[in-house]
């Protein structure tokens, strides 16, 4: 719980130090505030880890196929990735270029996923008299 507020208090300083440098130097200005979204974004990887963690645990107490946990921290994290681009492509004006980076996202997830919900059809198959 901590943990949030010190990301959105990292993020404020983000936000008031892009402002100030806007005001003085506006070609730094998305610079700072690329730079800030990398800085959180590293911060954020300690909170995986521990996803990462339960998870792991999640799949030795269960027995469950391995690969398929590797699809689905596959799918997090280019969801996530695809999302922060998307970001930063949107806060230097360019959104075109930014929803261009969401849809590849989404078809990359997509294929991804394909094993999973073969996986399901084949479950749901098997228990089917």
């Amino acid at each position: 719980m901590v943990e949030i507020f010190k990301i959105i208090g990292l993020a404020l300083v983000i936000v008031v130090a892009v402002i100030l440098v806007k005001q003085t130097k506006p070609e730094l200005a998305m610079l700072v505030g690329v730079a800030g979204g990398v800085i959180l974004f590293f911060y954020i990887i300690d909170l995986l880890e521990q996803v990462y963690g339960v998870f792991s645990y999640i799949l030795d107490s269960t027995g469950l196929n391995s690969e398929l946990f590797v699809v689905l921290l596959k799918i997090v994290g280019i969801g996530y990735l695809t999302e922060f681009s998307a970001n930063i492509c949107s806060d230097s004006g360019n959104n075109a270029i930014a929803s261009k980076v969401m849809l590849a996202g989404k078809l990359i997830i997509f294929v991804l996923a394909i094993p999973i919900i073969r996986s399901l059809i084949d479950i749901i198959v098997g228990i089917m008299p």
